[in-house]
C-alpha cells in the first residue's frame, strides 16, 4: 500500500515529528485551522483526536480538551465536515485517533469512506485488538486506503509485538512506559525498552510517544526511533493566551530549534 504516511516513512528515516491535537478544541471550528496552521511548518505528521466521553490512555490534559470540545459540539460527522477541502492546501499525513464505539456508532462502512473522501491516510484505535482489525476492519481499511497504527507498550511481549510488526504498514507507536499521556514521565529512563525494540530489527519503523513534551525529550526518543508524537505539550500551547497561530508556531520552532 501507498499512501501519504507510507510515503513519508520510505524518504525519511530520522526526527520525524508527529503532532497531536483535539478536534474541536480549543473552539470547535479550530481543528482546520490548527491543521492548516500545522501544515506550513516543519511537521511530518498531524494526529486528530476524536473526543470520546471515556477514553483509555488519554492523561488530564487531553481528557480535557475533549471534553471541551464535546461541549462545544463536536461530532466524528462534525470532523468530517471539518476536513472537508482540506487537501486543496494540505499536503501533510492526516491520522484520526479515536476509540472503537465511535466507529461502531458513526457506521464502521461509513467511518472509512468519509476518511478517503477527506483525505485520511491514518487511524489510531487503541481500544482495538490486533485479531478484532484482522477479522473485521483489515480488508475495509485497505479498500479506503488507510493504514492501521498499533501500540506497543513496555509491557508488550516479543511475540505480540513481532505480530503487530507483521501486520503494520506505516508505522508502530510505542508508547514510552505503562502511564497515561502528559504523565510525569521520564521518557530518557525508557533507554532499556529502546534498546530491546532496536534488537528486535523490526520492519516496520517506530515512534515514541507520551511524555514527550519538548526539545529535549524529542530529540532524546529521536536517538532511539524514527521520531516522536507530542500532544498534551502542544494542547498546552494551544490553550495559552495569545493568537491561536502564533502559539503553533513558537511552540513548533522550540522543538525543531538546534539551540
Amino acid at each position: 500500500m501507498n499512501n501519504r504516511i507510507t510515503s513519508l516513512f520510505e524518504r525519511k528515516k530520522k526526527d520525524i515529528l508527529n503532532i497531536y491535537f483535539t478536534a474541536g478544541y480549543p473552539e470547535l471550528d479550530d481543528t482546520a485551522r490548527i491543521l492548516k496552521h500545522i501544515s506550513t511548518l516543519d511537521v511530518d505528521l498531524v494526529e486528530i483526536g476524536i473526543p470520546f466521553s471515556d477514553p483509555l490512555a488519554d492523561g488530564p490534559t487531553i481528557q480535557n480538551s475533549g471534553s471541551i470540545a464535546l461541549e462545544n459540539g463536536i461530532s466524528l460527522a462534525k470532523i468530517f465536515e471539518q476536513l472537508e477541502g482540506v487537501r486543496e492546501t494540505v499536503d501533510t499525513p492526516i491520522i484520526l485517533m479515536g476509540y472503537l464505539n465511535s466507529l461502531l456508532q458513526f457506521g464502521e462502512k461509513e467511518f472509512c469512506q468519509r476518511c478517503e473522501e477527506v483525505g485520511v491516510d491514518g487511524l489510531i484505535i487503541p481500544d482495538m485488538p490486533l485479531g478484532y482489525y484482522q477479522k473485521h476492519y483489515e480488508t475495509l481499511f485497505k479498500k479506503h486506503g488507510l493504514v492501521n497504527i498499533m501500540l506497543v507498550t513496555p509491557e508488550t511481549s516479543e511475540e505480540r509485538i513481532r505480530e503487530i510488526d507483521a501486520k503494520s504498514e506505516a508505522f508502530i507507536y510505542a508508547v514510552s512506559s505503562n502511564s497515561i499521556t502528559g504523565g510525569s514521565v521520564n521518557v530518557n529512563a525508557q533507554v532499556e525498552y529502546y534498546n530491546r525494540l532496536n534488537a528486535m530489527n523490526l520492519t516496520t519503523p517506530h515512534l515514541i510517544g507520551f511524555g514527550v513534551s519538548d526539545r529535549d525529550s524529542f530529540n532524546n526518543v529521536c536517538q532511539y526511533s524514527a521520531g516522536g508524537i507530542i500532544g498534551s505539550a502542544f494542547i498546552k500551547a494551544i490553550n495559552q493566551e495569545g493568537a491561536l497561530e502564533e502559539n503553533v508556531t513558537k511552540f513548533i520552532t522550540e522543538i525543531r530549534s538546534k539551540n
